[in-house]
């Protein structure tokens, strides 16, 4: 299972740090990350395999929205699921 995890919020040092951090304690892999600038406008997107995480998806948005709330962004945990079927529809 994948997972796809945006995060957006004013730019600040330790965002990347914080989620890739906590994604490599529940022994997720980070298989792809963008992530740009926008004025002060941080943004970034991973592609995540759960495959071998520790944590299931609804575990994995607990601990990231307590980064939310530490770093003021918005952090949001989608199933990859979702994205296929919606493009196939």
């Amino acid at each position: 299972m994948r997972a796809v995890i945006s995060v957006i919020g004013k730019d600040k040092k330790g965002i990347i740090a914080k989620v890739s951090n906590c994604l490599y304690g529940v022994n997720a892999n980070i298989e792809d990350i963008s992530q740009t600038i926008m004025g002060e406008l941080f943004t970034m997107i991973m592609m995540v395999d759960l495959k071998e995480s520790s944590a299931d998806i609804s575990q994995l948005n607990d601990l990231l929205q307590q980064i939310a709330l530490e770093m003021k962004v918005e952090i949001r945990v989608r199933n990859e699921e979702i994205f296929t079927i919606m493009h196939k529809i």
